[in-house]
């Protein structure tokens, strides 16, 4: 199943099931409600078609973002970093959240502002020292991120992450949660960023250093991780970064994320 967060004629956001180009909607309760417990209603008779509809990010309120970095080989590489030996952990926060079409604002505080393609993990159930072998069945669904980053706070901050990373509206998710029985293997899935129509980043969930079920597993050790809850994987090389000359966000910019199995994630960037 697909799942949306939508709204129509400015109502609140609801959820829904994509059925190609309509959304039937699955009651009231918000997408963590509608994880939460764990049921799979039938949609109902009701019929919104997506043209007439606004897609929101679709988990709006998670309690927990949680990023990994350097989580692809080739991508460490291309930094001038060293393989990792554990998974390297960061925050975001709910407030980086935005969904497709809805601007990525750049802030004064930043000149360098780095797009990030990343499967997100969205946990279906409490998860506490799980096993590797287990962690997949703790997960309700993937979908498309995009970790915006401002490059030049991540290296002038001594080393911590979390500011750079968590500046308003630089957590694009969406268009939908593909749940976990529409994803064979998230380790074989082609990831792609394309900036103003020109493809930047072009990698697989096959070159994870640490997949997604050892990412779970090792948070879980630490943390409880709850329904709703957001994974960030790591992405693979074409940072911005790391090209010669370095390639930023700016306004007026259009970029893209594309996740096989999971849509197309598209936002606007403009300055704050």
């Amino acid at each position: 199943m697909k799942l949306v967060t939508f709204s129509t004629d400015g109502g609140e956001p609801r959820i829904g099931a994509l059925e190609g180009e309509e959304i039937r909607p699955l009651g009231d309760s918000t997408m963590i409600e509608f994880i939460e417990r764990g049921d799979s209603p039938e949609p109902g008779e009701e019929v919104v078609a997506l043209s007439e509809a606004r897609l929101h990010a679709p988990v709006l309120n998670p309690q927990k973002v949680i990023g990994i970095g350097l989580n692809y080989e080739d991508h460490a590489a291309e930094t001038g970093a060293d393989i990792p030996e554990k998974p390297i952990v960061f925050a975001k926060y709910p407030n980086t959240i935005v969904g497709p079409g809805e601007e990525i604002v750049i802030p004064p505080i930043t000149e360098q502002a780095d797009y990030e393609a990343e499967l997100a993990v969205i946990i279906g159930r409490a998860a506490r020292n799980v096993s590797a072998s287990e962690a997949l069945d703790y997960v309700f669904g993937y979908t498309n991120c995009n970790d915006v980053s401002s490059r030049d706070l991540q290296f002038s901050e001594g080393g911590q992450w979390t500011r750079s990373k968590s500046i308003d509206t630089f957590c694009p998710i969406g268009p939908y949660i593909a749940t976990r029985d529409e994803i064979e293997d998230p380790q074989n899935l082609s990831v792609r960023c394309i900036l103003n129509g020109e493809v930047v980043q072009d990698g697989s969930t096959s070159k994870m250093i640490f997949s997604v079920a050892e990412l779970i597993s090792f948070l879980s050790q630490a943390m409880t991780l709850v329904p709703g809850d957001i994974i960030t994987t790591g992405t693979p090389p074409g940072v911005g970064m790391a090209r010669d000359p370095q390639l930023w966000l700016k306004s007026g910019d259009e970029v893209t994320i594309e996740i096989e199995g999971l849509g197309s994630l598209t936002n606007p960037v403009a300055a704050g």
